[in-house]
């Protein structure tokens, strides 16, 4: 079975995948990583989401053999002692409701952040549209985004 040198939330895996185009969804869950849900597993709701190298990508539509010595964050790897900005942003606006496309939210919101500081409210909208709520919390995902780039909140 071929092994996979990965690099999780900043510590250095090695797990074995029987299928090269495993999903590194499924990887991730296989190690204990819970926050990325499967969702729609054709990567059109987001709630898969971690970032790859700094950049949002759905973990569902990511083989496991095309991550091997990448960089994967998963929402369990962001903050630490304290929640990231994105995240107290997030507590702060109240967004999550049933909270399931959450981490897929905070995760893409981190990625559009490191790429553009100070997004505007289309750009965030823009960034955030492949990402799926059926509760309807969008102004308040909009609004802790703004907030977490120290543009509102």
């Amino acid at each position: 079975m071929p092994s996979y040198n990965l690099r999780v939330n900043g510590f250095g895996r090695s797990v074995e995948a029987d299928d090269s185009n495993k999903p590194l969804l499924y990887v991730l869950r296989g190690m204990g990583l819970t926050a990325a849900k499967y969702g729609c597993g054709l990567g059109q709701c987001g709630a898969c989401t971690v970032l790859i190298d700094g950049k949002a990508a759905r973990s569902c539509q990511t083989a496991v053999s095309e991550v091997q010595g990448k960089a994967i964050t998963t929402l369990e790897g962001l903050g630490g002692a304290a929640p990231h900005p994105v995240q107290a942003a997030f507590i702060k606006e109240q967004v999550p409701q049933c909270g399931y496309c959450t981490s897929g939210m905070i995760m893409t919101a981190v990625g559009l952040l490191a790429r553009n500081g100070k997004p505007s409210e289309t750009e965030i909208r823009s960034e955030l549209d492949g990402n799926l709520c059926r509760c309807g919390t969008h102004v308040r995902v909009v609004r802790a985004v703004l907030a977490a780039s120290g543009q509102g909140g």
